[in-house]
């Protein structure tokens, strides 16, 4: 989910500069939903802000783009919280908690690293 809002926040950012190759991306990528059974032109038609790609769009658009990375931000700190809480999953069914590494102080050190 994370990657697919990932690459909806890229996409959205790319129809921003509004030149040809903007506005057929988004012609072009947004049509491929109408293919969806029943309710494909709905989903189209509520995106594009009418019935072709317009200034709505646009709007629309640069609203997502703004608003996505809030919500990518949420959902991956729900999944560090989740995955630190629980931990991966164990196939083999051995007993992990003799490998285990605390949270805190060390990944939490090895996260803020990697965000530098």
């Amino acid at each position: 989910i994370i990657l697919f809002l990932l690459m909806a926040t890229a996409f959205m950012g790319y129809v921003l500069p509004w030149g040809q190759m903007s506005f057929w991306g988004a012609t072009v990528i947004t049509n491929l939903l109408s293919a969806i059974p029943s309710l494909g032109v709905k989903i189209v038609t509520w995106i594009w802000g009418g019935f072709a790609v317009d200034n709505a769009t646009l709007t629309r658009f640069y609203t997502f783009h703004f608003l996505l990375p809030f919500i990518i931000l949420m959902m991956t700190m729900i999944h560090l919280l989740f995955l630190h809480q629980t931990g991966s999953n164990n196939p083999l069914g051995l007993n992990s908690n003799l490998d285990k590494i605390p949270f805190h102080p060390f990944f939490v050190f090895k996260d803020l690293i990697g965000f530098i």
